[in-house]
């Protein structure tokens, strides 16, 4: 049961890190300090599907992770 919980965790945390990396960044200095206001002021349409269903499943695997980092260091400790 113990391998079971460690093999998922391995999997939250590279399906993580995956799904961070490829998110775009917020900023690219004063640059996309200006445009990212614009953007943000008027809206950006062109990706936000994609952006918006990135950003949910960064929640929902972070949540994932440290859930299962719980109960990973419960199995361990007993």
């Amino acid at each position: 049961m113990e391998l079971l919980w460690k093999v998922l965790l391995v999997i939250a945390s590279v399906g993580l890190i995956i799904v961070v990396l490829l998110q775009k960044g917020k900023s690219a200095g004063l640059a996309g300090a200006i445009s990212g206001g614009a953007e943000h002021l008027f809206g950006k349409q062109k990706a936000r599907g994609l952006e918006l269903f990135l950003e949910r499943l960064t929640i929902g695997l972070a949540s994932a992770f440290f859930i299962l980092s719980l109960v990973v260091a419960y199995f361990v400790k007993s």
